[in-house]
This record gives C-alpha cells, structure tokens and sequence, in this order.
C-alpha cells in the first residue's frame, strides 16, 4: 500500500492527500513535521535529503516535492482525467503548477505565517501588508485566466487545480483585505463542491 508522510495541516500535504482521495487510492499516512518532528531524523533524511514534506513510498519509489507527487499520481492512476494526455494540454497544467510554487506560495507564507503562526507580539504588520499587496497581484493573474476558462487547465478540472486550491483556501480564510475577484470565487466556489477538497483542505487554519 502506498505510504504517505506529513502532517494534514501542511498546504503542501493537503495536494497529495487531495489527489488521493480524487482518484479513490488507499494509502497510509504517518504524521510528520511540525510538532511531529522526525524531519530531521535520519530515517526520514534518508527518504528525503530535504527534510521536507510530504513524501511517498510507493513500492520501490520514493518521491518527494509536492507538485511532483500529484503529477506522478495523477498520471499512473487518471492519465485522460487528471493527468492530460494531450501534451499541449498537458503542459498548460504543468505551466500553472509551476507557477503555483514560483510565484503564488511567495505571498502567502509571510502573511500565513503572520497572522496564523506567529503570536501578536511578534507579528510584523507591514511586512504582512506588503506580503498581501503581492499576493493580492498573483490571485489578480489567475483571475484574468479564469475570465476565459472553467478550470485552471481548461474546460474541466485536470491536476492544475490541486496544488492551487489549498492556497485559496487560505486566502479566503484569513483575516485579510480582498479584491473582488469574480472569476476566482467562480472557480473557487467549483472546487469548495468537491468532497476530497472539503475533507482534506477547508480544514480550518493552523
């Protein structure tokens, strides 16, 4: 049975145990990270050099980077579905992904972890606005794309959603400022309809 390590409250584990349950796969799951520790510890080092998460044992792989994780998923267990067989389609999803972990996760972890994470006194307020303001602009560009597809990939929902949806989450969880982005709580509202995202991602903010 494929292994799952990571702690549930990690954006980055949510895309994993998200797909999972997409594509009905039974899995075990071992809390790590955060107050969980054992990141750091030579057994888990020897997984992941990074000391990071989420990871996957699935028989004689080993497989870390979140994004990696639900493109291996998605293609092995839903390739037509999740995993566009189309390779202009398909690379339209990775384009998007890839975003995801180069533009968009930026903004959201000094005000994440600013309001959420640290305790008041150690808030730094205008280090979170001007993170918010960035952030702000990155949701701004999705919106746009959005104005002219259903779904972040296209027409239907594809993996593209997946790394991006536990970040809107918590853009519309926290106590922010936010634009009215129309096109974005459409898309938002589609994938709030999914029970694999309710389960796994709208599970409240720590």
């Amino acid at each position: 049975m494929l292994q799952l390590k990571g702690r549930v409250n990690s954006s980055n584990v949510m895309k994993a145990l998200w797909v999972l349950d997409e594509i009905g796969l039974d899995y075990e799951r071992e809390d790590v990270g955060g107050a969980f520790g054992k990141n750091r510890e030579t057994p888990y080092l020897n997984l992941n050099p990074n000391g990071r998460i989420p990871t996957i044992i699935d028989g004689d792989l080993v497989l870390w980077e979140s994004n990696s994780i639900v493109r291996y998923l998605a293609a092995t267990h839903s390739a037509g579905a999740l995993w566009p067989t189309d390779p202009a389609a398909r690379a339209r999803c990775d384009m998007w992904m890839d975003w995801q972990l180069t533009e968009l996760v930026h903004g959201m972890v000094p005000v994440f972890h600013g309001l959420i994470r640290k305790s008041p006194e150690e808030r730094d307020m205008d280090a979170i606005a001007a993170a918010r303001d960035d952030w702000a602009g990155k949701w701004r560009i999705l919106d746009d794309h959005l104005s002219r597809n259903t779904y972040i990939g296209g027409d239907t929902f594809t993996m593209a959603d997946i790394p991006i949806g536990p970040l809107a989450y918590r853009w519309y969880e926290l106590p922010i400022e936010r634009e009215d982005f129309s096109n974005l709580q459409r898309w938002y509202d589609l994938i709030c309809a999914r029970p694999a995202f309710q389960k796994h991602c709208m599970t409240g903010l720590s």
